[in-house]
């Protein structure tokens, strides 16, 4: 089942998947309306919050949207186990948003368990480029072989990083080192450490993650 899979309230006013498209701020927001345009992006940007995702064992295992946790929840596949000050509205219901869900049945994790593309490459990199240290929008990054192609370099999470267009413009057929180039990290796949280090850093901004991810 897809992210982006629409919600409603059942006529019962049930709170059902399409129910998360009625969102209101708390009772602390400032009283008064707003165009229709400035709620439906505010709306559709607090849809596409991150949700920090655990195991059934409290083990952060993954990050996912806002509509996404709360069809999971709505599923009975997880819990809220820290929300939001925002709560979506069904006919009858306010639902608190998810900051954090916990699955309510174990599931087994492997090691490596991103597959290899250039998202991934792009994510695990954190949109730097690996040769001179630029943060770029990923249209503005593009996929380097450390081991050029012509010599029998592979296309794997070892021999790929990112790279912004200049730096892969300079390096042309060349290893790193003949370009006179430095990768700033070995590129490795990514693995459950790497995306824990990814919600550490998005965890930051929400206080409420901290406690799960930094022990």
């Amino acid at each position: 089942m897809g992210a982006n899979r629409h919600m409603s309230a059942n006529p019962g006013g049930r709170f059902t998947p399409e129910a998360a498209c009625a969102i209101v701020p708390n009772s602390e927001s400032p009283a008064g309306s707003r165009p229709h345009n400035s709620i439906s992006m505010r709306r559709t940007s607090l849809m596409q919050e991150p949700v920090l995702v655990l195991n059934a064992t409290y083990e952060p295992i993954n990050v996912t949207a806002v509509r996404r946790a709360m069809v999971l929840m709505l599923k009975g596949v997880a819990q809220a186990e820290e929300l939001h000050n925002a709560e979506v509205h069904s006919a009858a219901h306010a639902h608190k948003v998810p900051s954090v869900i916990r699955l309510l049945a174990y599931r087994h994790i492997p090691q490596q368990s991103r597959a290899l593309s250039r998202k991934n490459i792009l994510l695990r990199d954190r949109n730097t480029c690996q040769f001179c240290g630029g943060v770029f929008p990923s249209s503005e990054l593009t996929l380097d072989h450390v081991v050029p192609r012509s010599r029998g370099g592979r296309s794997s999470w070892e021999n790929l990083v990112a790279c912004c267009y200049q730096c892969n413009n300079n390096n042309g057929d060349r290893t790193p080192e003949e370009a006179g180039l430095k990768l700033a990290r070995r590129p490795r796949p990514f693995t459950l450490h790497t995306s824990r280090q990814l919600m550490r850093l998005i965890g930051h901004r929400d206080e409420r993650w901290r406690k799960y991810l930094f022990y």
